[in-house]
Order: structure tokens, then C-alpha cells, then sequence
């Protein structure tokens, strides 16, 4: 059976990736959630771009009794605002259905993250993995951790960034928005023994071109390490390392990175900086750790405290 066409969908997919500059997972993300409305309002004869309030409402009825978790529930009504501010932008149609509608109210979900102790465990286990495999991964690991990138900025890191003695990294993020990133000596010296090796991954042929531009290469149709991949190998990695593997994927050593340098005295502002966050609020999700943080302190250092 054919897939059918939502126009106004595509309209609204091109016009983010042309003017806002999203992401390919975001759009998917976007094509997603939106598609799936459309199939709702369709079932009731309307096209999605003309749905009133009620049927909105009725679409997030819908998801609630399936039981689905509040935050996909916020993100899928977050789709569809977007999508109504750009069909009345066009001028399609002069009302929003979504205007006063809220999303489900979210508890602060507290960021997973690994103890010092653990990440250790696994660069120790990643030591231990022999030949040119286990150096790329150690790499990977080192610069994660050193770094905090997203993952998606991480495989597609480019060769050039490395091909000069420059402690910082200039990391092409969200919407195009390049920072600077600090490179701690242990990550930029795993990078330096790993380049003596990186030409075995790459692919021949002609693919060898566009795989040359990232300093993770692979023989992958993307010409870099996938996403997918490297969270296989981090899985596999926990398991040798003792770690439940359940705890340990690319986002979580990113959430550890940013703990650990709250816990050890880091500035709010600059983490903010070095993690992309275009506001401030989301980097506020790490403050828990600065509030253990000075708990510990009050309770080591105030004169009452053993009393």
C-alpha cells in the first residue's frame, strides 16, 4: 500500500531544514510524530493542516490512553505547535488550534550519569581491547569524556580538527552553531596514536573520498562510525568493564562529563557553553549536583557540623 503525501507536513520539513538548519533526526523526529497525526485526522476525513482544536485534543486523548509517557506526549504536542505556527505564517489559516493548549506536566527526570570510578572502569577496559579496534574506541571514549559532545557531533568529528596542535576543538553543533570545546592532554594524545592507525578503517574505492573527511572513519554508507554503532560497542564495553550495560550509552557519558565538572567546581555558564545548550534552564537539570556539592561542604567544613 502506498504511503500517502502530506504536503504541508513536507512544506514545514523544508522549510526547517532550509531556514532553521535542523538536523536529520530532527526532522525524522518532526516527519515522525507529525505523520502519525495526520493518519489520526485522516481516519475523520481531515487533513492534518486543517484539524480544529477538538480533534487535537482528541489526538492527545488518544496517546494518554495508550499510555504513553507524558514527555512523548509534551514532545508530539510541541510538533504540532510548530507545525500550526508555520501553517498560519503561510497564511493557510488565521487561527492556531494549539494556542491554548498545554502540554502534560513533566516531572524533573534527574540526568543519569556514571561515578568517576565507573568511567575509569570502562577506558580501563578499553585498554585492555587489542589492535587498531580497541584504540578507536579508547579515542572515542577519551574525547567523550574529555569533551561532552553529543553523540552525533562526535562521530562526525572532522579530520581537520585534529591535524593541528590546538588544545580546543571547534565543534559544529545545533542549527549550525560552531563553540569551542576544551581537549584535555590525555584525550589529545589518544588522538595522536590513533591517527598512526585511522587508515585502516577506511573504505576503498571511492567511498574512500567522503570517509576521508572524518576522523572516524568507516566503511559505513555514512562514511564516519554510525550513532548505532558506537552505543553497540559502548554495551559491549560496560559488560567487559562490570558495568550494567543497561547504564551505559553515549548520552550518559555526556551527562557524566557535565556532573563531574559541576561536582568538581566548574562554572555553570561554561559548562553551558561547552555543552551547546542554547539556554541556560536546560544546563540547570546538573544543579543537583552542585546542591550535594555544598551540602558536603557545609557538613565537612561549618564549625557546627560535628556537633
Amino acid at each position: 500500500m502506498a504511503e500517502l503525501s502530506y504536503p504541508w507536513i513536507d512544506n514545514f520539513l523544508n522549510m526547517m531544514r532550509s531556514t532553521r538548519n535542523a538536523s536529520a533526526n530532527t526532522l525524522s523526529a518532526y516527519r515522525g510524530d507529525l505523520t502519525e497525526f495526520a493518519r489520526f485526522t485522516g481516519r475523520r476525513q481531515t487533513a492534518p493542516e486543517r484539524a480544529n482544536a477538538e480533534q487535537v485534543r482528541g489526538y492527545l486523548r488518544a496517546l494518554d490512553e495508550k499510555g504513553l509517557a507524558a514527555s512523548t506526549a509534551a514532545r508530539r504536542l510541541s510538533a504540532l505547535k510548530r507545525f500550526y505556527r508555520f501553517v498560519v505564517e503561510m497564511g493557510f489559516r488565521e487561527d492556531d488550534p494549539t494556542s491554548s493548549m498545554d502540554g502534560p506536566k513533566l516531572g524533573q527526570r534527574l540526568p543519569k550519569y556514571l561515578s568517576e570510578t565507573e568511567v575509569d572502569q570502562l577506558l580501563e577496559a578499553a585498554k585492555r581491547r587489542p589492535g587498531a579496534d580497541g584504540l578507536r574506541l579508547l579515542v572515542l571514549l577519551e574525547v567523550l569524556y574529555a569533551t561532552g559532545l553529543r553523540v552525533s557531533e562526535l562521530v562526525t568529528l572532522p579530520l581537520s580538527s585534529f591535524l593541528r596542535d590546538s588544545p580546543v576543538l571547534i565543534v559544529n553543533g545545533k542549527g549550525g552553531k560552531e563553540r569551542m570545546v576544551p581537549l584535555g592532554e590525555p584525550a589529545q594524545d589518544a588522538v595522536h596514536d590513533y591517527l598512526a592507525i585511522r587508515d585502516s578503517f577506511l573504505p576503498k574505492g571511492r567511498a574512500k573520498g567522503r570517509a576521508n573527511r572524518f576522523l572516524f572513519a568507516s566503511r559505513a554508507r555514512e562514511g564516519h562510525l554510525t550513532r548505532a554503532r558506537f552505543g553497540q560497542l559502548l554495551k559491549e564495553l560496560a559488560l567487559e568493564a562490570g558495568i550494567d550495560r543497561r547504564r551505559v550509552s553515549p548520552h550518559v557519558l555526556r551527562h557524566s562529563f557535565a556532573s563531574h565538572l559541576l561536582a568538581n567546581g566548574a562554572d555553570l555558564r561554561a559548562l553551558q557553553q561547552m555543552l551547546g545548550h542554547a539556554d541556560i534552564s536546560t544546563t540547570q537539570i546538573y544543579t543537583h549536583v552542585m546542591e550535594e556539592r555544598l551540602r558536603a561542604l557545609v557538613e565537612s567544613s561549618h564549625p557546627l557540623a560535628g556537633l
